[in-house]
């Protein structure tokens, strides 16, 4: 059974329905204009003209600039970053790994990745929307994997004395290496560097539930 990512969550809205197909548009758009215009030359307005929709529904949807391109960052995460069943936990680490740096390397989600962090640093209700749209809605990726070792009999099942952060621990050793690895060092992420984190995570997630 897999597990579900957990809810973004909305604020309460008034007025007319939002339009799932707007939404899409929009977001759409707006990796286009970060693809052609980067983050600095993008506009709202830009955005709205290549989506064929008003200004200001645009403008009910997102306050700003920041938070439209946080959210089309999180829609491209969710179409495309999965867990792949390659019938270990190393071969499934090493695939879900190969997956996250080819979406680091996009175009649009690195310029926009950078940028909105950049302005996260002096920015808290940004913050914890990058933290609710993108990161916490990745972090049943760990969960999935490790149920799945259970299942094949590659970890020992839960005994109710598990560290409760230790999932949190291990999506943040993951998606650290690679954006790191990725966004800091421009180095490539290629299988044999993808297999080594593996056998290195493998290792450590095994000597967490020994612990």
């Amino acid at each position: 059974m897999r597990p579900s990512p957990p809810p973004v969550p909305h604020h309460k809205r008034t007025g007319r329905p939002r339009s799932a197909d707007a939404d899409r548009a929009i977001l759409e758009a707006t990796r286009e204009a970060l693809v052609e215009l980067g983050f600095g030359g993008l506009t709202l307005g830009d955005v709205a003209a290549r989506a064929g929709v008003a200004k200001t529904t645009l403008y009910r949807r997102w306050p700003g600039k920041n938070e439209l391109v946080v959210d089309a960052v999180a829609a491209l995460f969710e179409e495309r970053l999965e867990l792949p069943d390659l019938g270990s936990l190393r071969a499934d680490i090493q695939g879900v790994v190969l997956r996250f740096a080819e979406l680091l390397n996009m175009p649009e989600t690195r310029t926009a990745l950078m940028a909105v962090v950049a302005e996260a640093t002096s920015d808290e209700p940004l913050r914890r929307r990058i933290r609710d749209a993108i990161v916490d809605r990745q972090k049943h990726l760990v969960l999935l994997g490790r149920m799945r070792a259970q299942e094949r009999g590659e970890l020992p099942p839960d005994d109710g004395t598990e560290d409760p952060g230790r999932d949190d621990m291990i999506f943040d050793v993951v998606a650290g290496s690679v954006v790191h690895r990725v966004m800091v060092s421009s180095e490539p992420v290629d299988e044999e560097w993808a297999d080594r984190l593996a056998l290195l995570l493998v290792a450590g997630i095994g000597g967490l539930h020994a612990a």
